[in-house]
């Protein structure tokens, strides 16, 4: 038995006992709430009953096709374990698309009437078992229903007889969340695109959808008057500042491919409002650029970065990913883009155990009332890495610093005559109560290297708030 088979094992034996001790206690499933919607204000998702929901997201794409039962279970428990709620998986990524019990999900033809054979644990057997397990878990399933390089095998025709099988088939199951498209710039057969989701919304008006776009573009560009289309989203993608490589339609400028903030502003500057998350940043551990494996790899400091710039610009939640773990990359496996790392491995980095903290964060406030105000940083604001973004609220405002430079904050923004300050390091959660401040601009420093993976999160309440209590030192987890 090879080191790593028993280690695997292991994993497997610490899973039974995990899952025999979260037995004991409740599991929190989030659409006892009630179904997802749209917020009031066109920016955040919330349940029917006004709950807030932060998609805390993952890119576990080849799920379906990669693990088998035993290995899926373990990973949506541990997904669970991390804070994650969401899983962005492909259902279909080829034609015809085989999991790791070599059942086949489809045919060319797209004739679902055969998919399920008596006796037989098929494609959408096992897929139904995923989806089931995620609910034990509290978890969704953002279903990437075929990814976009596989457009040219999918007319309207078979987009329509797709739709009307997806739909029929998952309708009643309370964790699926609909994606169309699938890294795909949307002028690229949009009428089939628009034929997929509406087959599937006629069947299925129970779960809100989105369309997952090309890198460095937003569904907003082409899909955000579609009645369809309940939220956008956009892939800020994984290049690095200046790093072009030729191979993308570009919309922003020059020089800002990390800035994916502008994506946020991007997508809200068109009408109807709607919310916005980024479904694809740059992945921890990933090359930066993608090809060139030789390159630097993105860190834990990289991909918080990307997290709180984009839920402070105004997202609703956030996707993380991992190079390994999109892919679950294991010995014998052919890995993609350099890819090291067995998956579950991977699942004990750095940024990927971090992103729970900013769940737990925005869920300390009512983050659904809060908007994007960068006019709370007093004075002229910073370009590329020592930009400062700011989120608020009316009596309270979350500001990111993730280059340690010192920054001037406008305390008047909110309510309150004397405002109560704490600094949250995004690294593990902790608090420190900075003090009692007057009403006015304030400097704020901290101790830490510039550039140096010391970002930090300023936290300013009004002081007759008790969000946080002055003592506090550490962030309380949340569902």
């Amino acid at each position: 038995m090879t080191i790593k088979k028993s280690l695997f094992i292991a994993a497997f034996m610490l899973l039974a006992t995990t899952m025999a001790n979260a037995a004991k206690k409740t599991i929190y499933k989030p659409w006892s709430n009630g179904k997802l919607k749209v917020s009031a204000n066109q920016r955040y998702l919330i349940h029917e009953n006004g709950t807030p929901f932060f998609w805390l997201g993952n890119t576990a794409w080849l799920l379906p096709e990669r693990l088998n039962r035993d290995e899926a279970e373990y990973f949506l428990a541990k997904e669970r374990e991390l804070g994650y709620n969401v899983e962005q998986i492909q259902v279909l990524n080829a034609i015809p698309t085989f999991n790791v019990y070599g059942q086949q999900a489809n045919n060319k033809e797209f004739d679902f009437s055969k998919v399920s054979k008596p006796g037989v644990y098929g494609y959408w057997e096992h897929l139904d078992y995923i989806i089931d397990r995620a609910a034990d878990n509290g978890i969704y399933i953002a279903m990437d229903c075929i990814w976009g390089s596989m457009i040219g095998q999918m007319d309207v025709k078979k987009a329509v007889a797709y739709g009307k099988f997806l739909g029929e088939r998952y309708k009643d199951k309370p964790n699926i969340i609909w994606m169309i498209g699938g890294d795909i710039l949307g002028d690229k057969s949009p009428e089939v695109w628009d034929a997929l989701a509406r087959a599937i919304k006629k069947y299925d008006n129970r779960h809100i959808m989105t369309f997952h776009p090309r890198g460095r573009t937003t569904s907003a560009r082409w899909f955000n008057d579609r009645e369809w289309m309940d939220f956008n989203m956009f892939q800020s993608g994984h290049r690095r500042y200046g790093q072009r490589n030729g191979d993308g339609d570009y919309t922003i400028k020059d020089n800002t491919e990390e800035d994916n903030w502008r994506y946020v502003d991007m997508s809200f500057e068109k009408k109807p409002l709607k919310p916005v998350i980024d479904g694809e940043p740059s992945y921890e551990d990933i090359p930066q650029g993608l090809h060139d494996f030789s390159a630097p790899r993105w860190q834990d400091y990289d991909v918080r970065r990307y997290a709180y710039w984009a839920v402070f610009a105004g997202c609703f939640g956030h996707t993380y990913g991992h190079n390994s773990v999109m892919q679950f990359m294991r010995p014998g496996v052919l890995a993609s883009f350099g890819a090291e790392k067995p998956w579950w491995e991977a699942m004990n980095d750095p940024g990927y155990k971090q992103m729970r903290y900013l769940k737990w964060l925005m869920l300390a406030f009512p983050f659904t009332e809060a908007e994007s105000d960068q006019s709370v940083i007093a004075g002229q604001n910073g370009e590329r890495y020592d930009r400062v973004i700011a989120l608020r609220g009316s009596d309270f405002m979350l500001v990111y610093n993730y280059s340690g430079k010192p920054m001037s904050i406008d305390l008047t923004k909110i309510s309150g005559n004397k405002k109560h300050a704490w600094w949250m390091n995004p690294q593990n959660g902790k608090l420190s109560f900075v003090g009692e401040m007057d009403n006015k601009v304030t400097d704020f420093t901290y101790d830490g290297a510039y550039l140096r993976s010391s970002d930090r999160v300023l936290i300013v309440t009004d002081a007759d708030k008790n969000y946080l209590s002055t003592s506090q030192t550490e962030l309380e987890e949340k569902w």
